[in-house]
């Protein structure tokens, strides 16, 4: 077993009730074996990143303590987009039922083919740039940098 590691989830919705989806989500991964939730942000609207023939989404992100490692996780997670209705295609940034991204694993940096830590696109997406603050204003990222020195 690992020590604690503080993980921050983003989540992502714009089908089938994203409102609902995402309490739900936060239901599932409090859920979790060995993990639980210490903070969830509000939700937020954000506009689609790919096609614009799409509703909305709403936005949250959970801060977990979990002893859980990042892959095993990640499969965890994987498993309650699934069973949440999400189905995976080739097509990127689609409409989805729940999208969850685990944002940050502690400090750690990591380039795995499943796993990229931290998320590629933490550092330029305001929808989960403002949730994580909101829960996490202090916040030093891997790179040394405060999280308030991304917001725009």
């Amino acid at each position: 077993m690992t020590d604690n590691a503080i993980v921050y989830v983003g989540l992502g919705s714009n089908l089938e009730n994203p409102i609902s989806q995402i309490k739900q989500a936060f239901l599932a991964l409090d859920a979790l074996p060995k993990t639980h939730i210490k903070k969830q942000s509000a939700l937020y609207r954000s506009k689609p990143m790919g096609p614009q023939n799409q509703p909305d989404y709403m936005n949250a992100v959970v801060m977990l303590s979990t002893y859980l490692l990042p892959l095993d996780l990640l499969d965890m997670m994987q498993a309650i987009e699934h069973q949440q209705g999400r189905i995976r295609t080739a097509q990127r940034w689609g409409a989805r039922t729940l999208d969850l991204d685990m944002l940050l694993y502690d400090q750690q940096q990591l380039q795995l083919p499943r796993l990229i830590l931290p998320h590629p696109g933490l550092y330029v997406r305001d929808f989960v740039l403002y949730p994580l603050y909101e829960i996490t204003p202090n916040l030093v990222l891997p790179n040394g940098k405060k999280l308030v020195s991304y917001l725009r």
